[in-house]
């Protein structure tokens, strides 16, 4: 039975120890201490596991939820899991919800933005009807000065 320590788990599998000792702690990994040198050491098919935890993980699932059907996944296919089942309906559940959310956030936001663009829009036009009247009027000035009358 081979057994690697925690440096060539981090290795192989890309987590950092900090992670492992972590899966540790919360259950989803097993280490045997070797008794004269206190290392963790993990079974073989620790790599297997700790690729199995990051697929779940990257699914959003915590490490409370893994834990609930990692054993069975791991000694049985995941189609064989009774708890795996019910853990991916909650998980699509909360992330349609999350969608919805994100498209009502997204709505408000392109009418936000629409409303700010019709407001300059109109602030703009204002300040040039304004400039077009003042340089009316400055001609008008210019006329009269010159003695043109702008009403001939």
């Amino acid at each position: 039975m081979t057994h690697t320590r925690i440096g060539e788990l981090s290795k192989a599998t890309g987590v950092s120890i900090r992670s492992l000792r972590y899966y540790e702690e919360k259950g989803l990994l097993t280490a045997s201490r070797q008794v004269g040198s206190g290392y963790r050491e993990y079974h073989a098919l620790a790599v297997e596991q700790v690729n199995t935890i990051r697929l779940y993980l990257s699914l959003g699932l915590g490490t409370e939820q893994i834990a609930g059907f990692l054993h069975c996944v791991m000694k049985s296919k995941e189609a064989f899991c009774a708890e795996v089942m019910p853990v991916y309906e909650r998980k699509l559940a909360e992330i349609e919800e999350q969608i919805a959310q994100l498209g009502a956030i997204r709505s408000n936001l392109i009418d936000r933005i629409a409303s700010i663009r019709e407001e300059r829009l109109e602030v703009r036009c204002e300040e040039q009807r304004e400039e077009q009247r003042e340089e009316q009027r400055e001609e008008q000035k210019e006329g009269n000065i010159h003695g043109i009358n702008s009403a001939e």
